[in-house]
């Protein structure tokens, strides 16, 4: 298994797969009441150059759990808002602690982080990709549909870091993906490209909503203005009209389907109030087990 978790791609279904085992063994002793301090003595950096609210709270509550001692960072307050060398913070605070997650912009950062760390390094998400969000997301299909093979999965909306990672996760894991995006919005093109030679004719991507939610099992859609793209909301607001998972686009999808979403969520833009708060939606489970998942992947890195 590769030493961090920056990106699905590292991995095989099989040590994802045990990931999301493990973090259903783990929730289950989190919910009985038994103890499971796999990082006793530990201590994990936890670095934040975007605002965060689930992020944060379950990877510091995560690390608790399981018996270490999170330290959160905020870039802005640490030297490496006053322009430190990447490799120099890395190299500094694998002397100090026993992994790092780091939630930030540019996927070359977490890259570049791990490359000169001697600890284990955790994307906690980037522009290009949310690992993290995506098991936590399988892991809550599981939790409701039995598993994800033979299930048909649904993106509408921003060919963003979700996008991406559902493409790289119906490439691993083998199970149909179908993406309705705006013209222009299309995810990262390495990532498709990728994805189409692992598993030719899984995914596919389109314009037309309808077409992508048709007959199926999973719907799952996100903001249309991710962090650092407020400046573009008024002309995604445009761009993306007709994207929103409202209760007729609900509707064309399997009767007993399920809704995701990452969460923050803008209520009548990309999902309707009606939905997020209907009988299909899982998004608070969904919520949850980010902290699952994420002591999970902690703990098989640094436990």
């Amino acid at each position: 298994m590769a030493k961090d978790f920056l990106a699905l791609n590292q991995y095989t279904k099989e040590e994802l797969d045990a990931l999301l085992a493990l973090a259903r063994d783990l929730k289950a002793k989190q919910k009985a009441g038994v103890g499971h301090p796999l990082l006793t003595g530990k201590s994990v950096a936890l670095i934040f150059e975007k605002s965060s609210t689930r992020t944060r709270i379950s990877f510091e509550v995560g690390v608790y759990q399981l018996g270490g001692q999170p330290l959160f960072i905020s870039s802005g307050t640490s030297q490496m808002g006053r322009g430190e060398p990447i490799k120099d913070t890395a190299r500094t605070i694998s002397r100090y602690c026993d992994g790092v997650m780091i939630r930030t912009y540019g996927q070359e950062i977490v890259e570049e982080f791990a490359k000169f760390a001697s600890v284990p390094i955790i994307n906690g998400l980037t522009d290009l990709f949310h690992p993290c969000q995506v098991m936590a997301d399988l892991q809550t299909v599981i939790e409701h549909k039995g598993g994800y093979a033979g299930l048909k999965f649904a993106w509408v909306g921003d060919g963003n870091n979700m996008a991406n990672t559902w493409i790289e996760a119906a490439a691993i894991f083998g199970f149909d993906l179908a993406l309705a995006c705006p013209q222009g919005y299309e995810p990262d093109r390495q990532v498709w490209e990728w994805a189409q030679a692992k598993a030719p004719g899984r995914i596919t991507i389109t314009e037309d909503p309808e077409e992508a939610v048709r007959d199926a099992d999973v719907l799952n859609t996100d903001v249309w203005a991710s962090m650092g793209q407020e400046a573009e909301q008024k002309q995604r607001e445009i761009a993306f009209q007709g994207y929103c998972l409202d209760d007729e686009l609900v509707g064309l999808a399997k009767p007993d389907c399920i809704v995701m979403h990452c969460l923050p969520a803008h209520r009548g833009e990309e999902i309707a109030e009606s939905v997020i708060e209907g009988p299909r939606s899982v998004v608070w489970d969904e919520a949850e087990n980010r902290l699952h998942i994420q002591k999970a992947i902690m703990a098989t890195l640094m436990g």
